[in-house]
C-alpha cells in the first residue's frame, strides 16, 4: 500500500512523501489518532537543532509522542479497533545490561528517524502498548513523556538508598509536573518538595505537600533525594542548589537536557557522598508500567488531564504549522494534535 508521511523538510517546511509499504509484513498497523508536541520536534521545526544536525536527519517526519488505533495485524495479535501507544525507541540489538533506550544502535522516531505524522504508522507488535478502552485518548497522548519520568523514578529506586521520606523535585513545567504525580503515587508516605520560579505554575502542584520559590528557600528544607527537571541554562543552579540542599548519601537524578556543558560544585559532592543518575528516554517496560499505573490509579490520568493544553484538530499540512507556531507561545502545558489528515 502507499503510505503518506508528512516531512519537515527544511525549517518550518513540510511536504508529503509517499512510502510503498507491504500490509503483510510482520508488523502492525498503526493509524495515529492523537499525537503531542515535544521540546525536541521544535527544536527541528524552529532550525534551532543546529545546521549540521538538520543537514543530516532532514527530511523527516516528526513527533515522537502518539496513540492510535490498530488497523491491520497479519498475525492476529493485536485486534482492529484496539487504542495502543506507539513506542518511539525502536532497539535492532539486545545487551544483558544496558536498557534499550541507551543502547547507540536503537532508532528513535523523530530524531533521525521518521515519527508518527503519518497516515499510517508501521510497527513491530513490540513497539505498542494496548490501552484500556474506557481511557480518554487526548489526555495520555504525550504519554511517552510520562515514560521518561516513570523511567527515571525507577532508576532512581534501583540504584539509591533506602531512605524515601523526603524528595525534591526541580522544575515546575512539563516534566517536573509529571515526575511529581508519578512521585507522590508511587510514595505516598513520603514528603513531596517541589521548586520552581513561576507562580501560576506551580499552583497547578496543589497535591504536593510543599512548593519552594528557588529564591525563597528556608535554610532548614531538605530531602532524601531529587529529581532535576530544569534542563537548558537553568540546569546548572537548579543542581547546585540540589546539591547544597541534599541529604547526605542522597542521589540526584538528572533529567533535564541541557545543550551546554554544566558546572558543579564536585567539592560538595564528594563531600556529602552524593550520587548523580542520568537518565534519559524509555523502553518497552516503561510504557507497559505506566499502562499498568493508568489502570491501578484512575485518578493519575485525571492529573494529566490538567497538563493538556490547547488541542488542535489537523485536517492540512497548514494545520501542522498552526499547530507547532501555537506551540511556540504556550508557556504551560503540552499541545495536542487531533490527527484527522
Amino acid at each position: 500500500m502507499i503510505n503518506q508521511v508528512y516531512q519537515l523538510v527544511s525549517p518550518r517546511q513540510f511536504e508529503v512523501t509517499y512510502n510503498n509499504e507491504d500490509i503483510n509484513a510482520d508488523q502492525v498497523i498503526v493509524r495515529p489518532l492523537y499525537l503531542s508536541i515535544c521540546a525536541a520536534d521544535q527544536r527541528y521545526y524552529t532550525g534551532s537543532r543546529g545546521e549540521q544536525a538538520l543537514r543530516k536527519k532532514l527530511p523527516m517526519s516528526l513527533i515522537h509522542e502518539g496513540v492510535g488505533e490498530v488497523v491491520y495485524d497479519s498475525k492476529g495479535r493485536f485486534k482492529t479497533g484496539s487504542k495502543v501507544i506507539m513506542i518511539p525507541n525502536t532497539p535492532v540489538e539486545e545487551d544483558d545490561v544496558i536498557a534499550e533506550n541507551y543502547l547507540s544502535s536503537s532508532e528513535f522516531r523523530s530524531s533521525g528517524y521518521d515519527g508518527f505524522m503519518q497516515d499510517y504508522v508501521f510497527m513491530r507488535r513490540d513497539r505498542v502498548v494496548e490501552l484500556p478502552n474506557n481511557i480518554d485518548l487526548s489526555n495520555v497522548a504525550f504519554s511517552e513523556l510520562v515514560t521518561v519520568s516513570w523511567h527515571a523514578i525507577q532508576r532512581l529506586e534501583r540504584k539509591s538508598n533506602k531512605n524515601k521520606r523526603a524528595f525534591g523535585i526541580w522544575g515546575d513545567g512539563n516534566l517536573g509536573y509529571i515526575t511529581a504525580i508519578l512521585v507522590s503515587t508511587l510514595y505516598p508516605n513520603a514528603k513531596i518538595y517541589v521548586f520552581g520560579k513561576t507562580d501560576y505554575k506551580m499552583s497547578h502542584f496543589s497535591f504536593v505537600d510543599k512548593t519552594f520559590h528557588i529564591d525563597e528557600i528556608p535554610e532548614d528544607v531538605t530531602f532524601d533525594h531529587a529529581f532535576e527537571c530544569v534542563g537548558g541554562k537553568g540546569s546548572q543552579a537548579a543542581i547546585n542548589q540540589i546539591i547544597d540542599l541534599i541529604s547526605p548519601e542522597g542521589s540526584i537524578d538528572l533529567l533535564g537536557v541541557s545543550e551546554y556543558p554544566v558546572q558543579m560544585n564536585t567539592r560538595l559532592v564528594l563531600e556529602k557522598g552524593v550520587t548523580l543518575i542520568g537518565s534519559s528516554r524509555s523502553g518497552a517496560q516503561d510504557f507497559r508500567g505506566v499502562v499498568d499505573l493508568y489502570q491501578k490509579y484512575p485518578d493519575v490520568v485525571e492529573k494529566l488531564a490538567l497538563l493538556k493544553g490547547n488541542e488542535y484538530e489537523v485536517r492540512t499540512i497548514g494545520d501542522i504549522v498552526d499547530a507547532f507556531e501555537s506551540d511556540l507561545s504556550t508557556s504551560w502545558g503540552k499541545t495536542v494534535i487531533k490527527w484527522t489528515l
